[in-house]
């Protein structure tokens, strides 16, 4: 049984008209050109018209199409204006928006796993969905000891739907990939198809939500709701209210932007040091605003069905290379970036080079507090996309070691929302307050050596 529209034939359809569309396109576009118009114009409208049906597709289908979509669309800010204007609507809806399942079919997954009579369970159950995401959908209720809670219910069937739909989004990587300029879209697929079998696992999933929520108890800027009772394809949790982060940035003040964008930026790189876990799902729909707290607002963090397991932290090079790069010791930073590998020994580079190549897109940790944008984001991702400019040619000739796929892609994505929201946010203060080795340790003063000899 399954209700992830509709039948697999039907979804491989879909998806498979994507490439042809895409080639379509590309024939219009040199015929585009041949009648005088730029390449450059060409291109954009190009990429437009190949954005816009790309996502009315994956906002048609759940399963692996829409967690794709989910993971593109923190991303629009690197586009430009004139093409990300036109479908950014159309990305907000997949962050919290899909065809809901049918009743019949909800009670038939909450009846088979908490039992005939799972209606008495609850005071209270919304028949209608309160989100629907790429594998389950949330239902708002109460629970029998009178807690409002949140019951997520998976889709039957969500585990083919997501690696069926990653795999046929694989074959036409490449295709995607003038989407989003600087951006390899075929690693993105591999690893979100490398963690469906983890996602779709609820234990783990409520094992991650109640480590952060012990963590977190009582916390004055991050709230993370209780489990409250987990089974296959069942997680119920307390439930919290607050403003959807999609909604702050379609129409935020100023200040719940930078309250929201320094609180996301806190938890990003804090989660790791207090739980070894790396919440690793930041797109918008995952986040709440909470009117709440010090400074009037609290950031609610929802859905922990994808984590990077971190028992140390966020590995000390990261923090040691981001501050010897704001140093300027061009040297130590190569050495330690080939050690690591991400400079492959076969591969001769110029540390300076290197250097140059980093310092742009460090640039927000280099000052006090840093205004994010969206002409930011765009201008960074041209200088890497570009095939003329120096960073370009740098870049291709760099590793990501796999260790740091995740990190790495979850770091991008949150710059990405920071940059939706124009925030300004004080990056350098979570940095030093969290990243092991942004700080460098204090050398030892003589006379204390001595004493402690003594």
């Amino acid at each position: 049984m399954s209700d992830l529209p509709r039948k697999a034939v039907t979804r491989t359809a879909k998806l498979a008209a994507l490439p042809i569309g895409f080639a379509g396109r590309a024939t219009w576009g040199i015929g585009k050109r041949i009648g005088g118009k730029s390449a450059e114009i060409v291109g954009r409208e190009l990429q437009q018209r190949t954005a816009e049906q790309l996502f009315k597709v994956l906002g048609e289908l759940k399963g692996g199409a829409m967690k794709f979509g989910q993971a593109m669309s923190v991303f629009e800010s690197a586009l430009p204006e004139e093409v990300a204007g036109p479908y950014r609507a159309a990305l907000t809806k997949l962050q919290e928006a899909a065809p809901p399942m049918p009743t019949r079919t909800v009670h038939a997954v909450l009846e088979e796993r908490l039992g005939a009579q799972w209606q008495d369970l609850f005071l209270e159950f919304e028949e209608k969905p309160s989100a629907a995401a790429s594998i389950g959908q949330v239902h708002h209720a109460v629970w029998h000891d009178g807690r409002e809670v949140a019951v997520k219910v998976q889709y039957p069937g969500a585990g083919e739907a997501l690696l069926s739909d990653l795999t046929q989004l694989g074959r036409f990587a490449r295709l995607l990939g003038p989407l989003i300029p600087g951006m390899d879209i075929k690693p993105l697929i591999a690893e979100l198809r490398d963690r469906v079998t983890e996602e779709l696992d609820y234990a783990l999933e409520a094992q991650a939500q109640h480590a952060h929520a012990e963590e977190f108890e009582g916390d004055p800027d991050v709230v993370v709701p209780r489990v409250v009772h987990q089974c296959e394809q069942v997680l119920v949790t307390e439930w919290i209210d607050g403003t959807p982060l999609a909604e702050i940035i379609n129409d935020g003040s100023q200040e719940q932007r930078d309250r929201a964008g320094q609180l996301l930026a806190r938890f990003l790189f804090s989660g790791p040091a207090r739980t070894g876990l790396l919440h690793a799902d930041p797109h918008p729909g995952n986040f709440r605003l909470l009117p709440d707290g010090k400074d009037g607002w609290r950031l609610g963090v929802l859905d922990f069905g994808t984590v990077d397991r971190l028992p140390g932290g966020l590995p000390a090079v990261i923090g040691s290379s981001l501050r010897m790069t704001l140093d300027g010791e061009a040297g130590s930073v190569y050495e330690l970036l080939r050690e690591e590998g991400f400079v492959r020994e076969s591969i001769a580079l110029e540390p300076d080079a290197v250097l140059d190549y980093l310092l742009p897109i460090i640039e927000p940790a280099q000052v006090d507090a840093f205004t994010f944008t969206r002409s930011w984001m765009r201008s960074q991702a041209a200088r890497i996309a570009d095939p003329r400019s120096p960073a370009h040619q740098l870049g291709k000739q760099l590793n990501l070691p796999p260790s740091y796929l995740l990190i790495h892609r979850v770091t991008l994505s949150t710059i990405g929302v920071l940059c939706q929201l124009g925030a300004t946010v004080r990056l350098r203060d979570e940095l030093e307050s969290w990243v092991p080795g942004f700080v460098a340790e204090a050398e030892e003063e003589p006379e204390e050596e001595s004493a402690a000899e003594a």
